[in-house]
C-alpha cells in the first residue's frame, strides 16, 4: 500500500501525462565490447525516442559516451585514468557522438541540438536562467536537445557519475514530467542482480523501501562507470523535487516509454524547489567553509536568514566571491551550502562585526551579506 497522498497511478497513465521527458543513457548501453560506439545501439535508441516524440512528447536526451567515442580515433584501447587524457578523448568523441545522433534523428525528420553543461551554467544566477531559456526555445522549435557534461573543460565535474546526477538536475531544470534512466540492468534489485535470490523492486515509494537494498561494488557490476549508487542518487534528487523516475535496461526503453510494467518506478517524494538551489546542493563541491556561532546557525537553519559577518567565527579554504562554500556549526558539521559574496582573504577582517560598522569604516560595498539567503540551501 502507498503512503497517504501518494498517487498510485498505473504506469500507462503516468506516461500519458508526461509531456516532457528526460531520458539518460549510459556509455555501457551505447558501446561495443571493444569500447567504441555501437551504431546499432544508437539507432535502436533513436527509433524509440523518435516514436516517443511522434506521440507528442518533448524529449531531452542526456547521453554519455563522448569519451568512449573518442578512444578509437586516438588509438586508445581503454578509458584512460588521467583527467587530461579523458578530456582529450571527450574533445574528439563529443563531435562524433553528436554527429551520429544527428544522422539517426534526421532519418525520422527530427533536428537535434547539442547542449554541453558545466556546474556554473546552472548555479550562478545569470547563467542558469540562460540555460533554461535555451532548453525552452529548443523544445519550442521541436528540437531534440542532446545533453552532456562539458567534459573537455570540466575538472571535478567530470566525475559526477556517468551523467546520472546531471540527468536528474536537467530534468528539474527543464520542468520535466518524467526521468527515464537507461542502464544495462533491467531495474533495481535488492541485492547484486547476478546473485541467486535477488529480487527486482518494481516500485519505490520512499526511502524505507530501500532499507534492505544492497548496492556497491558487487551490485554495480556491469552497470557502467556510474554504478547503481549514482542511479539511486539521481532518483533521490529527481523524486525529491517531484519528478517520477523509471530505471530500466536500454533494450527495454520502448516498453518503459510506452508505460509498460518494466524496470523500477520511483514515485515522487517531494515538491519542486528553485532550480539553482537544487544544483547548489547536489552538483557543487565546496571551495571552503565558513564556521558559524550558535546564533548564526539558528538564524540560517530556523529562520532561513542570510548569513552576516557577525555570525562567522572562522574561515577555511581558498575561494573567491561567487564560489560555493559550506556553512558549518560549532561542532564542525555542515548545515548549509551557499555562494559566498567575499574572497577568502577578505573575510578574516570582517568576522564578528556588524554590517553597519563595516559600512561606516569600509564603505557601502561592505554592507552586504556573507551569503544571501537566496543563494543558500540547507543540507
Amino acid at each position: 500500500m502507498g503512503r497517504p497522498g501518494v498517487s498510485a497511478r498505473p504506469r500507462a497513465d503516468l506516461l500519458e501525462h508526461a509531456r516532457r521527458i528526460v531520458v539518460k543513457v549510459g556509455s555501457s548501453s551505447l558501446t561495443t565490447a571493444e569500447g567504441g560506439i555501437d551504431p546499432a545501439r544508437v539507432r535502436q535508441l533513436v527509433e524509440v525516442l523518435a516514436a516517443t516524440a511522434g506521440r507528442g512528447a518533448e524529449v531531452v536526451l542526456v547521453s554519455s559516451g563522448a569519451i568512449a567515442a573518442g578512444l578509437a580515433p586516438l588509438g586508445m584501447r581503454r578509458r584512460p585514468k588521467a583527467l587530461a587524457a579523458q578530456q582529450a578523448a571527450a574533445s574528439v568523441g563529443q563531435g562524433l557522438l553528436a554527429h551520429r545522433y544527428q544522422e539517426e534523428f534526421a532519418r525520422h525528420g527530427l533536428v537535434t541540438g547539442q547542449v554541453l553543461l558545466t556546474v556554473d551554467d546552472v548555479t550562478r544566477r545569470s547563467h542558469y536562467r540562460n540555460a533554461y531559456a535555451t532548453f525552452a526555445k529548443l523544445l519550442e522549435l521541436g528540437v531534440i536537445p542532446i545533453v552532456n557534461e562539458n567534459d573537455t573543460v570540466a575538472t571535478s565535474e567530470i566525475r559526477f557519475g556517468d551523467n546520472d546526477r546531471l540527468a536528474a538536475l536537467v530534468a528539474h531544470l527543464v520542468h520535466a514530467d518524467l526521468l527515464v534512466l537507461l542502464s544495462d540492468v533491467d531495474g533495481l534489485y535488492d541485492g547484486p542482480p547476478t546473485r541467486p535470490g535477488s529480487r527486482l523492486l518494481p516500485e519505490v515509494r520512499s526511502g524505507a523501501d530501500l532499507a534492505h537494498v544492497v548496492v556497491g561494488a558487487a551490485g554495480a557490476a556491469g552497470v557502467g562507470t556510474g554504478g547503481m549508487t549514482t542511479k539511486l542518487e539521481a532518483a533521490r534528487i529527481a523524486t525529491g523535487a517531484g519528478i517520477p523516475v523509471v530505471l530500466t535496461a536500454a533494450d527495454r526503453a520502448a516498453a518503459a516509454l510506452a508505460g509498460g510494467d518494466v524496470g523500477t518506478l520511483f514515485h515522487p517524494t517531494g515538491k519542486r524547489r528553485p532550480t539553482r538551489l537544487l544544483w547548489l546542493a547536489h552538483a557543487t563541491e565546496p571551495k571552503g567553509a565558513l564556521h558559524l556561532d550558535a546564533g548564526a546557525v539558528r538564524a540560517v537553519v530556523e529562520r532561513r536568514a542570510s548569513l552576516l559577518p557577525a555570525g562567522v567565527t572562522g574561515v577555511t579554504g581558498s575561494f573567491v566571491g561567487g564560489d560555493p562554500v559550506d556553512l558549518v556549526d560549532p561542532a564542525g558539521v555542515p548545515v548549509a551550502r551557499g555562494l559566498v559574496n567575499f574572497d577568502a582573504e577578505e573575510l578574516p577582517s570582517l568576522l564578528g562585526r556588524s554590517t553597519r560598522d563595516l559600512k561606516a569604516e569600509l564603505g557601502v560595498g561592505y554592507e552586504r551579506e556573507v551569503v544571501h539567503r537566496d543563494d543558500l540551501v540547507l543540507l
